[in-house]
């Protein structure tokens, strides 16, 4: 018999009933039946249920282990009595009693229990990873992630393409995040980079003749955590094809994503490819309030200014007359009620802005001739208190008819009416024609945001996320995908005037050479995201390969012709010996789990992250470098003050 183990903790049945097994795993959970042990031993494969009475040669040594103490033993399977069978596991028909057993490792008193769904700090569950990856949701967690990457790999290869491997160690250069920097020993005083992504290498093969190249490359980037995006390194599926279109990128790698997401969605819909819908950044921004929109939420938000400009409400109408500022409505489909409107406005409040304007539409019922006389009686001057019976009539009438006038009929004495203050503000003709525009109805409600449109997409985008959450608008059982295209290449510094690179610099300018002698700030670049339920998850371009365009796109963001071949020489010099049109992608693999195991964290399928504060409390990293090392670096730390 095998040292450790003739059968995994699943493999176990009726068949192998009355056979000697010898079983290795963990202590899973202990129960003390009063002479008799049941202990549930744990594998990396499953659960076998193990027994021991006083009867057994091993049950005083038995009697010491606790949970999490790694043991082998030797045993008899035996079938449970009918009443005892556990049908949720595979082994549930039998249990082992065991003759024999070896401690193979002992546990101390454990800092954080495997054996239930007790929540613990993260702090606490980072330090002690190996235990916490020892819990059910972690195994299944890292086993998804394994799962898809050998998926990924496969289609990838299907498909044509070779995996190459790209340098670890490189050049500095920007790709929207800091560098690692790593100190080189041979030359004191430079410093190699870790690769925030292998973009520069993977079109120098297309450079030398390959056609399509892809690895699952590790990346490396300095950046500040997010609950999606881990502080220092992650890894992505990166690719590259030359004499590529845009579209001929979308047709390869689409498949390739949605076949994964069916293959692992646990039978979400998965919107078909050829669905996935083409959005300009600018209409991701004005509908959206992101570049990364969720499409499981139905709203679309609008601009409105035309119905506020010169309107009663005087804040949206003297924000009108400034330059560069509009007035964006968030429909909110079955949220018209006061109280759900003033949660809302706090929330806005919350986010940093003084608030957000609302409208909602109720329905009422026609008042009763009796209420519109006492109202015409109300609004009555002591002249006309005297007047005949016919004309009261009239004032009656004409009471009862600008009512109705003010509000849209629903049937016989059922009215629908504008509430909030912001109707009352611009009147009945301007809420009607906002509503039509919006395509509202009775128990809907709509929020409005106004003034330059960067200084509130954020908010709003946040605020269309919450409306759909609460009122129940979003497909939660649904991946929904869109492509946002036509980037801008450059943005221009608020406070200097200065036009810098918006998006990725090496981004081939859609007109090339002729779109950069216009305005920088019209110039698209042909480069694009996939979003996915309120997530980027690829990114990429067809690149700039033409040296005089390259030159001439850094020359506009203010880098000369010496410091782009300084900076990007390799690169540049390539391009003079014959590049290829080419264009590719990456998909982040740590965030494509993230929503494949429905977690809100990054760090829950990750084997080994970093805290928030991009540490590693498990290896106790950054450490400080011995004077030894600095010495062989020429280097000297200078405390910060």
């Amino acid at each position: 018999m095998h040292a450790y183990r003739s059968q995994t903790c699943a493999d176990l049945n009726k068949s192998h009933v009355g056979q000697t097994v010898r079983l290795s795993g963990w202590v899973h959970r202990v129960r003390d039946h009063g002479g008799v042990l049941f202990i549930d031993l744990r594998d990396h494969y499953g659960v076998t249920q193990i027994l021991c009475d006083g009867d057994s040669p091993a049950f005083a040594e038995l009697e010491k282990v606790r949970s999490e103490w790694c043991i082998r033993i030797d045993g008899t399977v035996k079938a449970r009595d009918e009443s005892l069978i556990n049908p949720k596991l595979p082994t549930g028909e039998i249990e082992v009693y065991v003759r024999e057993l070896e401690v193979l490792g002992a546990a101390d008193e454990l800092p954080l229990m495997v054996f239930g769904d007790q929540e613990y700090p993260e702090e606490t569950r980072l330090k002690y990873r190996y235990l916490d990856l020892r819990r059910e949701k972690l195994q299944d967690n890292m086993l998804l992630r394994s799962n898809v990457v050998a998926s990924m790999r496969k289609r990838m290869w299907d498909k044509g393409f070779n995996e190459f491997q790209t340098p670890i160690i490189t050049a500095s250069s920007p790709e929207g995040a800091r560098d690692f920097l790593v100190p080189s020993r041979l030359h004191p005083g430079r410093f190699y980079a870790l690769p925030q992504a292998p973009q520069l290498f993977k079109q120098l093969i297309m450079v030398s003749g390959f056609d399509k190249y892809f690895q699952i490359a590790p990346c490396f980037r300095d950046e500040d955590p997010r609950a999606d995006r881990s502080p220092t390194d992650f890894y992505q599926l990166d690719m590259e094809m030359s004499f590529v279109t845009q579209q001929d990128v979308f047709d390869t790698i689409s498949p390739v994503i949605a076949g994964v997401f069916e293959e692992f969605g646990g039978g979400r819909k998965v919107d078909a490819p050829q669905d996935w819908p083409q959005i300009s950044y600018r209409d991701a921004a004005l509908w959206y309030g992101t570049d990364k929109p969720d499409l499981r939420n139905p709203i679309k938000m609008q601009v409105v200014s035309e119905h506020f400009r010169g309107s009663g409400f005087a804040i949206f109408a003297k924000l009108l007359e400034q330059e560069g500022t509009e007035i964006r409505a968030i429909p909110a489909p079955k949220g018209g009620s006061r109280k759900f409107c003033d949660r809302m406005n706090k929330f806005a409040q919350e986010q940093g802005l003084p608030g957000m304007g609302y409208i909602f539409w109720r329905e009422v019922a026609e008042p009763s001739l009796q209420d519109f006389e006492k109202q015409v009686a109300r609004t009555a001057t002591s002249d006309i208190l005297g007047v005949a019976d016919q004309q009261f009539e009239q004032l009656k009438n004409e009471a009862r008819n600008k009512w109705r006038k003010d509000r849209v009929k629903l049937g016989e004495g059922k009215y629908m009416e504008a509430a909030g203050p912001l109707a009352k503000n611009i009147g009945p003709d301007r809420t009607e024609a906002i509503r039509q525009q919006l395509g509202l109805d009775v128990g809907d409600a709509a929020f409005f945001l106004g003034g330059k449109p960067k200084a509130f997409e954020a908010v709003a985008g946040r605020a269309r996320t919450v409306i759909g959450d609460e009122l129940g608008l979003t497909d939660q059982n649904r991946f929904a995908f869109a492509w946002i295209v036509d980037f801008p290449i450059y943005e221009k510094d608020e406070e200097t005037g200065e036009v810098d690179f918006e998006h990725n610099p090496f981004s081939m300018p859609q007109g090339g050479m002729d779109a950069l002698d216009s305005d920088p700030l019209d110039v698209l670049g042909y480069q694009y995201d996939l979003a996915c339920n309120g997530y980027e998850l690829v990114s990429g371009a067809i690149r700039n390969h033409k040296p005089e365009i390259m030159f001439r796109a850094f020359e506009i963001a203010g880098y000369g012709k010496d410091e782009v071949e300084k900076r990007f020489g390799g690169l540049a010099t390539a391009f003079k010996y014959g590049a290829p049109p080419h264009g590719g992608c990456a998909a982040g693999i740590d965030r494509i789990v993230m929503l494949l195991a429905d977690q809100q964290n990054i760090r829950e399928v990750i084997m080994f992250p970093m805290n928030q504060r991009a540490e590693d409390l498990m290896m106790d990293a950054p450490s400080l470098p011995t004077n030894e090392q600095l010495r062989d670096l020429h280097l000297r730390v200078i405390d910060p003050e």
